[in-house]
């Protein structure tokens, strides 16, 4: 690197630590991106200072990537990476030109979303039995609440008890960048969540008394819990490939969507900025309207 460069690059990183209140998680994948490319340009061209930094220079860097094989979501993430850090460097005047103007990402194969079938998800709720042990209630609570309201698993981790209105049936759920969103509940889930608290209060000596789902110590889950626990069950009902917390999250909209709900309101419940982010369910719709008309059309 340039003598310049790791200044420059702590800079940026704090820029995005307290400017733009990144998480920490996006930081270290800024840093780890940037520190990467920037070895890359040391390895490959010698000490180069950063307005000497080529368009050639980026493109070598994305060509080895993509020849060692890393698909075009990664190496996006690491092109937006590089168009932030530039575009502040265009701003403090360290640079003239970015090297990120010419730099055309790489189309992406669209994937849907998997999602576990409304059948896969009755039996779910209905057949497969949870212990009667504390680690099975937190367990088939936590999956409702993943499929009833469609809640990140960040958000799940962190929910309070205040934030459960049972008298207007919803759940207050704090978002990405701290954005507030209400979402309804059933009677169901909330007498769920009634009983949860109340056994919560009988059956642990001591617990945080602040969020709403805790483990056997009483202790706020961590992620890593979280995960295991869905994807334990899911492995019980379904076969799809990905067995994780989202993909209850692109259940729950996936059946919205497939029974009439209206797009703009699936993004209010998700907490999407843009409807751009929320069509992609559409797309399974289709997917099963075709599947329908195939199996079901004469013509077809």
């Amino acid at each position: 690197m340039s003598i310049t460069t790791p200044k420059a690059l702590q800079h940026f990183i704090d820029y995005l630590k307290f400017q733009k209140r990144y998480s920490q998680h996006t930081i270290i994948s800024y840093q780890t991106d940037l520190v990467a490319f920037f070895d890359f340009i040391e390895a490959e061209f010698g000490n180069t200072a950063l307005p000497d930094i080529k368009p050639a220079f980026v493109r070598s860097w994305l060509a080895s990537l993509k020849g060692r094989g890393m698909e075009a979501k990664s190496i996006n993430r690491k092109i937006s990476a590089l168009k932030s850090f530039f575009k502040q460097q265009l701003k403090e005047g360290n640079v003239q030109v970015s090297p990120m103007d010419t730099i055309i990402s790489p189309k992406m194969s669209k994937r849907l979303p998997q999602f576990v079938e409304k059948a896969d998800i009755n039996t779910l709720f209905s057949y497969v039995e949870f212990p009667a042990s504390w680690q099975g209630k937190t367990d088939r609570l936590l999956l409702q609440l993943f499929y009833n309201t469609g809640i990140r698993q960040a958000e799940l981790v962190s929910l309070k008890e205040r934030q459960v209105d049972s008298f207007k049936n919803s759940i207050k759920v704090l978002g990405k960048g701290n954005k507030e969103r209400i979402i309804p509940v059933s009677g169901e889930l909330l007498g769920m969540i009634k009983d949860y608290t109340a056994d919560k209060r009988k059956i642990l000596e001591n617990y945080d008394a602040e969020v709403l789902l805790v483990n056997e110590k009483g202790k706020k889950l961590y992620p890593k819990y979280v995960y295991n626990a869905v994807k334990k069950y899911l492995s019980k009902i379904t076969t799809i490939n990905k067995k994780s917390p989202h993909v209850l999250r692109h259940t729950f909209a996936t059946h919205l969507i497939n029974n009439g709900a209206d797009l703009n309101a699936v993004k209010e419940l998700l907490g999407h900025s843009s409807l751009a982010a929320t069509q992609i369910y559409t797309h399974n719709s289709i997917e099963k309207l075709k599947d329908i008309h195939k199996k079901a059309h004469p013509k077809a």
